[in-house]
């Protein structure tokens, strides 16, 4: 047999040969992107809280969380071995009650009763509230953020001499902090996206790690076969 029929041969194997994929699943800055978006545009939202049509971002902004918890969440739910319907079922119940309750706030007449102020702190408690649940029960990469729009809520609940802004300015040794409520927010949001990047880490290995005990043990049942 030539050389040139050697090659030919050989072409068929090389081409069968399967794709070796990452243990992780996805590259790290795509795993990225849902905490950078929900701090990046929670940020903006707090910066441009005074703005004509912030009530309404805000609202808005439950929906961009929900889906992204949705998105984020399939880790955990593969570690945790969920299934995916229940899974999704459990979004859905959880981000539609919300969803439900802001809606009732706002055609049962409580609305009225509160200021644009108001309203907005008690919709970002909601929200911090929700997404601490989320965290907890399905998506633990969203805790610092659930942290992160308590500290925003608070901050537009109390926006006289706020007494976490000072106290944050004292630590931080920042002049007159509670005058600077946006470059504080900016600071605690980056500090909380890097402590969101360690869980994210830890996520990253235990997801390495079942994937290889799955893969090992999926071999196991086939040798054994």
């Amino acid at each position: 047999m030539s050389d040139a029929t050697a090659v030919v041969a050989d072409a068929p194997q090389k081409a069968a040969k399967p794709k070796r994929s990452s243990p992780h699943g996805v590259p790290f800055y795509v795993a990225v992107m849902p905490m950078l978006i929900l701090f990046g545009f929670a940020a903006w939202l707090f910066w441009s809280a005074e703005s004509a049509g912030a009530t309404g971002r805000w609202e808005g902004f439950i929906y961009v969380v929900a889906v992204i918890s949705l998105i984020s969440g399939w880790s955990q739910a593969y570690l945790d071995g969920t299934p995916r319907l229940w899974y999704l079922i459990k979004q859905a119940i959880h981000w539609g009650g919300l969803i439900l309750l802001v809606y009732m706030i706002n055609t049962q007449g409580l609305r009225e009763l509160m200021s644009d102020q108001q309203y907005t702190s008690v919709l970002l408690y909601l929200l911090a509230f929700a997404t601490l649940l989320a965290a907890i029960h399905m998506d633990l990469k969203l805790f610092f953020f659930s942290l992160f729009l308590v500290f925003c809520a608070y901050l537009i609940a109390v926006p006289e001499a706020n007494p976490a802004l000072i106290a944050l300015g004292n630590v931080a040794g920042i002049e007159d902090a509670a005058d600077k409520p946006t470059d504080i927010a900016l600071i605690v949001a980056g500090v909380g996206f890097v402590a969101s990047l360690f869980v994210l880490l830890m996520m990253r290995g235990a997801l390495m790690s079942k994937r290889v005990a799955d893969k090992r043990k999926a071999q196991a049942e086939k040798v054994k076969a």
